[in-house]
């Protein structure tokens, strides 16, 4: 069997400007793009993982929730920052079979899992 990675994430949101708001507070850097007449949307470059935010294209389409994972070096800085920002905290930083561990809410409901490096 070959070698697999991953290199591209999307999710949809409806508010891209407040999930990229989100992200941006674990340390990721966004800039907006628009391929030809496609969505504009917001992508960020982690290593060689393309993650890209994009709007919900009609009310009518639902979102359907995934779990994200990062890795962060402060994961108490990291919860603080996401909680002076509103977000939900799904379980608050505690040792786990993964290490120090936290899980939260994005704006659009996807768990976000937090450990630190």
């Amino acid at each position: 069997m070959s070698k697999i990675l991953l290199n591209l994430v999307v999710i949809r949101s409806n508010n891209i400007d407040k999930s990229a708001a989100f992200y941006q507070l674990l340390g990721m850097s966004f800039v907006k793009h628009q391929h030809g007449k496609g969505l504009e949307h917001f992508a960020s470059e982690i290593g060689c993982i393309t993650f890209e935010i994009y709007p919900l294209v009609t009310e009518a389409e639902s979102i359907s929730t995934i779990r994200l994972g990062f890795q962060v070096t402060s994961l108490e800085a990291a919860v603080s920052e996401l909680k002076k920002y509103g977000a939900s905290i799904i379980s608050a930083p505690a040792n786990s079979p993964w290490g120090w561990r936290a899980v939260v809410s994005d704006p659009d409901g996807n768990r976000v899992e937090l450990t630190e490096i």
